[in-house]
């Protein structure tokens, strides 16, 4: 059975990323990039799918594990009746090719050892054809070919790698698996060690140029480590979460692929990038935005691809049994042709920061603003899909209003400020009109609290983000009458669902858009316990998934999320003083 998903650690070389086990597995890996056919699947079926295991003969959980300083170097320990032995694993900055390094180091006496590999291509439906070579293995089917190399000899046998070997205490042991397309010719040979030092150099260098002071610096700089993990390089795009088809809820359908990138993000994104002082990656995320909202704002996307692309059909892969049972697996995500009409006020809201930041300033992207305001000002009256991308009748929800409400009050904001051209008296009509009719239509005075849709009963913990946007003050008593109805309907044991359904955990993303309400609100003490509660969720290595279990803390959904990351981050940055609204 596939290990819990929060036994699981994140490598990877700003290209892609692998999922390490604590039973020293490698159950997830996509190459060449995050969301193309996946090498490995077992993580979402069962071993037959593909693996990469190493670790003691006698094998078990790992004793401990952790990642080496400020890098993505990661350490894997046993304590045995042999001996100790440590697995450190990698994926060096890419050079020619795409390369898995593990060094099987000896600690403490003499241990044995046992690697297994089992290779499949095309999300575990291709089984390559093995071959011995000069460095050691070759696998290839279709466009894909593998190679891995080892200081032990290899045996392959039904299409599985195998050796067993004994590692004595002061010995390292190196296995490199570099993959590269078929008709390519044969990448270099990669120096173990040289490519563990390049790597430990570069997370060394990349973190150090940051800001991660105060009283949570290490989780702060954990997460913005494991966040620069989720980008690709070749373009600044920054996925959602590094799998597909995690499931929401155990067993169920819930199960969505995040290897894409969010517009939503953008802003949540951005602000925790330039308040930590990593300005080029809030550079490079915001070229990729201007880039994948180019052309007809009707047609703007809630996602794309890593590299702006449009289309990202949704299709079943039947073979694979899914997560603990979890089905169907899914590649690709129907949700990219809703309409959420929130986007365009937190594209609007993105820019404006990061042209208030200095990072953007040209006429192009005031230009691009100015199309996305005149295609809103139509539409966002319209009903639309919400945030979290309900698979059913569209309606009106307050927080889609919201952001509406935000790309103009930025816009407007830009124009006072710096004036820059735009009818700007038609957008301060249209601000006030949208702040109106979600006062009166969205907000519930019997209860004192706003409400997920216009007219409906049901909570929605979008709606702590109306003071963080500006709409009202923290001090509002309808701000604080909300955040008190969040708090009685959609908490459970202490965390928070996105909105009421018992057939999800609690989203992790929401609870820290919590803390940062308390904290506004002035219930200090409150926010700090929920806060250091929120990181006890993550695991030993600091990752997040999507949602968790309130009751016993499991880790559910997509791995590592970028969102709860970020919340994280913004999080502590809001609780530190920083200004983060």
């Amino acid at each position: 059975m596939p290990s819990a998903i929060e036994d699981y650690a994140l490598i990877g070389d700003l290209h892609t990323a692998a999922l390490v086990g604590r039973d020293g597995s490698i159950d997830w890996l996509c190459l060449p990039r995050f969301d193309a056919p996946a090498c490995f699947a077992a993580l979402l079926g069962d071993e037959r799918h593909g693996r990469w295991r190493i670790a003691p003969a006698a094998h078990g959980a790992a004793t401990r594990r952790s990642y080496a300083g400020g890098s993505l170097v990661l350490h894997t320990e046993w304590d045995t009746a042999e001996g100790a032995v440590r697995i450190i694993d990698c994926m060096p900055p890419r050079g020619e090719a795409a390369d898995v390094v593990r060094i099987v180091e000896g600690v403490r006496g003499q241990v044995r050892m046992h690697t297994e590999l089992v290779l499949r291509f095309d999300y575990g439906h291709v089984t390559p054809w093995l071959r011995s070579c000069e460095s050691g293995m070759r696998a290839i089917a279709g466009p894909d070919a593998a190679w891995l190399s080892a200081g032990v000899p290899q045996h392959s046998s039904d299409g599985t790698v195998s050796a067993d070997f004994v590692v004595s205490a002061g010995q390292r042991i190196p296995f490199v698996l570099t993959y590269q397309r078929s008709h390519l010719p044969v990448p270099a040979p990669v120096d173990p060690e040289q490519a563990l030092r390049d790597t430990h150099a570069f997370w060394s260098d990349w973190i150090g140029c940051g800001m991660h002071d105060g009283p949570w610096a290490e989780p702060v700089r954990r997460s913005l480590i494991l966040l620069k993990a989720l980008t690709y390089a070749p373009t600044g795009g920054i996925v959602a979460a590094a799998t597909t088809s995690l499931p929401e809820e155990p067993g169920g359908g819930r199960n969505w692929d995040y290897r894409y990138c969010w517009l939503r993000d953008a802003t949540f994104t951005l602000r925790a990038l330039l308040g930590t002082g990593h300005v080029a990656e809030a550079k490079a995320w915001r070229e990729w935005l201007l880039r994948a909202i180019a052309g007809d704002p009707a047609d703007l996307q809630i996602m794309y691809g890593l590299d702006g692309t449009r289309r990202v059909p949704e299709s079943t892969v039947d073979w694979l049994p899914g997560y603990r049972g979890s089905s169907p697996v899914r590649i690709g995500n129907a949700a990219a042709s809703q309409r959420q009409l929130d986007v365009w006020g937190e594209v609007l809201d993105g820019l404006h920061l990061a042209r208030e930041s200095g990072i953007i300033a040209t006429d192009q992207a005031w230009d691009r603003q100015r199309d996305l305001l005149e295609h809103l000002e139509g539409h966002w009256r319209e009903p639309d899909s919400s945030l979290w991308e309900v698979r059913g009748e569209e309606q009106q929800y307050v927080h889609s209003k919201v952001m509406a409400w935000a790309g103009f009050d930025r816009a407007i904001r830009t124009v006072e400020r710096l004036g820059l051209p735009g009818p700007v008296d038609a957008w301060r009509r249209t601000r006030a009109a949208i702040h109106a009719e979600v006062c009166e239509r969205g907000f519930d005075s019997e209860r004192n609290t706003f409400t997920q849709c216009y007219g409906s009963a049901r909570m929605d913990a979008a709606l702590l983000l109306i003071p963080r946007v500006g709409f009202l003050p923290y001090d509002d008593p309808r701000v604080i009458g909300t955040i008190d109805a969040i708090q009685r309907e959609l908490c459970r044991d202490g965390l928070l669902m996105r909105y009421r359904d018992g057939r999800e955990g609690a989203f992790v993303a929401c609870s820290f858009w919590l803390v940062e309400a308390l904290n506004g609100i002035g219930r200090d003490k409150e926010a700090h316990e929920l806060f250091e509660r929120l990181l006890a969720l993550r695991n030993d290595v600091g990752m997040l998934a999507e949602e968790c279990d309130p009751a016993t803390g499991r880790h559910l959904g997509n791995t590592p999320q970028a969102f709860s990351l970020v919340g994280l981050v913004n999080a502590a940055r809001c609780l530190s003083g920083a200004r983060t609204g």
